[in-house]
Order: C-alpha cells, then structure tokens, then sequence
C-alpha cells in the first residue's frame, strides 16, 4: 500500500486544477477594452470583471438608472450574451 498517499496527492491535484483555472483575470490591456464597452453600453459602475469557463464575466454592473446586473461577454468580440438582474 505504498502507492496509496502517491494516488490521494494525484487525485487531489486533479480535484482541484479545475477550480484554479476558473475566475482568471483580464490581462490589463483586454481589462480596457471591457471596461470601455461596458461605458458604451450605459454602465457606471461594475465590482469585479474576469475570465470563467471561456467567458467574461462582470459581477454587479449598474447601468445610468441604477439597476445592478450581471454580465458575460464573448471574449473575442465583447459583446454581451447574457444579463441577469441582481
């Protein structure tokens, strides 16, 4: 049973690979170009903007009559696919 606290480190390890690659940041220069389109879009205020699962994704954005949304964004043309109301 030598093998058993090698396979539990390695099982772990896979546990949780996906869970780091979630909710990565916007390198500064895409992190702009967001923020520009969600001016653009009427926004005013927004809490956090990241990568997670492919899209991005902005949590709490509040647009000109104060109504706070969440927001996903296609990454390639940052276009918005998808509101939820907060």
């Amino acid at each position: 049973m030598r093998f058993a606290p090698a396979f539990a480190a390695l099982a772990l390890a896979l546990a949780v690979a996906p869970a780091a690659q979630a909710d990565t940041p916007l390198p500064p220069d895409q992190l702009a170009k967001v923020e520009a389109k969600l001016r653009q879009e009427g926004f005013t205020k927004w809490s956090e903007i990241e990568l997670d699962d492919g899209m991005i994704e902005v949590d709490d954005a509040i647009d000109l009559a104060g109504k706070k949304v969440d927001l996903k964004l296609d990454p390639n043309t940052l276009a918005i696919v998808k509101r939820k109301n907060d």
